[in-house]
């Protein structure tokens, strides 16, 4: 089959209300950017549509995307009131992008409001109508309307009790993908008829739940297949301790339900041409990866030491189990190690950290700030990467770390027990696990690893094994090629 042939048979169009590099609260931007584009490498018709929020046109304009023809127009009636806006097509690197524009709606540079309300959801119902009015009547009629998340989930459950979409002919088939299950959208169930839905949407087989509207329980209903951003995941969102409230929701529809592994762009996570390091390296040419190690102790003002140093890269909330690594932090200390943490998040996580490394200067560099540069030198430099997560659905900054050649700890949950294997469970190890949460089983997974580090053939096959591992998105890309085929074939 001709690379021109699959792409006439398989239309996608993906909706997102976030796309790295042009728009980014979270992980859900990274997987935007990078997933559609590897569904056009492998030859499918796809576009993506996204909000033009402050700075998103002139972040396109700089990385050299053009606009190839005259907006589309949607307009979409929301509380008792028309909104119109504009579609503007532009192409990067092949990819389709559709920047849906609307000056009063998509002011935010936030993107997402601290309070949702039948208001401040008004975006997101625009973004979710305006890909089904654009899919039905745009001129280009894909066959798969790919969503993540609740922001524009909203576009399944239109699709199938919309006062208008519902009985559109030619609809396309639907995909939803969870990337947190802890954000759902929930509005007083009266929101519902705000935006256009009719009678059964307000059901418990609807979008009704407890007494309230919740937009992604309405999507995982009226969705033809969900998907979930590792299997692990899929498997751990059906029980009462990942579940939400929605365990029961999910596993009534398990058969729909079905986990796919996200990757990183590999070539701009790449050691072997990383600019913001200060030396590059590679499987066969480790020399670089010193001159980092050298680096971060030097930034850290450790310049001298000998033993292993450790990094968390990441946002400072309590999901990622930062807490756990505070109360174990003198342990880990007294058994040889350094720690380099980096990120920003919760005001309280951060004084904590602060307060630690005023403490332990010696033992704990904090850095509170997004800096781009000092996160890559701590992939690059680190020894060993922790990330004790509550629950992780997917995780992208093990799969960094390993790449780097920065041997993996992690809390064997969602993603992380999808692509960290325990050294100690078989010959193809490459980092290690541990279950509970608790500060003992993190420190005595620290442990085992400083053990190993302490053996350095053995640290050296190990940091090779992790480097060899394949997280590009071709594999992610096929399977959900798969996944449409199976809806429109």
């Amino acid at each position: 089959m001709t690379d021109t042939e699959d792409r006439s048979q398989l239309s996608v169009l993906h909706v997102t209300p976030e796309i790295a590099p042009f728009s980014k609260v979270g992980g859900l931007a990274d997987v935007a950017g990078s997933l559609p584009s590897a569904l056009y490498r492998l030859g499918a018709d796809v576009r993506v549509m996204t909000p033009s929020w402050p700075g998103v046109t002139e972040r396109l304009s700089e990385k050299g995307a053009e606009e190839i023809s005259d907006p589309a127009y949607v307009c979409v009636m929301l509380r008792n009131r028309e909104y119109c806006g504009s579609v503007r097509l532009f192409v990067l690197d092949g990819l389709k992008i559709c920047l849906l524009e609307h000056h009063d709606l998509f002011s935010s540079s936030g993107i997402y409001p601290q309070d949702l309300d039948p208001v401040s959801v008004t975006p997101f119902a625009f973004l979710s109508l305006a890909a089904v009015e654009y899919s039905l009547y745009g001129g280009w009629r894909p066959q798969v309307l790919h969503l993540h998340d609740w922001p524009s989930s909203l576009a399944a459950a239109a699709l199938k009790w919309h006062k208008k979409y519902s009985f559109a002919d030619g609809k396309p088939r639907t995909v939803l993908t969870i990337h947190n299950l802890a954000h759902q959208g929930t509005l007083p169930l009266s929101a519902l008829n705000d935006l256009g839905m009719g009678p059964d949407s307000f059901s418990l087989d609807g979008a009704e739940f407890y007494g309230k509207a919740n937009l992604l329980k309405g999507g995982i209903v009226a969705a033809d297949l969900v998907t979930t951003v590792s299997p692990n995941y899929a498997r751990e969102i059906m029980t009462p301790e990942f579940g939400e409230g929605l365990e029961g929701v999910l596993a009534y529809r398990k058969e729909k339900v079905s986990g796919i592994l996200n990757g990183i762009d590999t070539a701009v996570w790449d050691p072997a041409s990383d600019r913001l390091i200060p030396a590059n390296f590679s499987i066969g040419d480790m020399k670089g990866k010193k001159v980092c190690h050298a680096s971060l102790l030097s930034e850290c003002g450790w310049d001298g030491f000998q033993g292993p140093v450790l990094v968390s890269v990441g946002r400072l909330v309590r999901q990622k189990g930062l807490d756990i690594l505070l109360d174990a932090l003198d342990e880990i200390l007294a058994a040889g190690a350094r720690l380099a943490v980096i990120g920003t998040g919760e005001g309280s996580l951060e004084k904590k950290f602060a307060d630690a490394s005023a403490r332990r200067p010696d033992g704990l560099h904090f850095r509170p700030a997004f800096d781009d540069r000092f996160a890559r030198l701590s992939y690059a430099g680190g020894d060993i990467f922790l990330m004790p997560s509550l629950f992780e659905p997917c995780g992208l900054s093990q799969m960094i770390s390993m790449r780097y050649g920065t041997v993996p700890v992690v809390r064997a949950v969602g993603g992380l027990a999808d692509t960290v294997f325990d050294v100690d469970a078989g010959p193809r190890g490459t980092g290690f696990t541990f279950e509970d949460l608790s500060p003992g089983a993190l420190a005595g997974a620290v442990k085992r690893a400083l053990a190993h580090f302490a053996e350095p053939r053995r640290w050296s096959q190990l940091r090779k094994r992790c480097m060899e591992r394949d997280f590009s998105w071709d594999p992610s890309a096929r399977s959900y090629l798969s996944l449409y085929r199976s809806l429109t074939e």
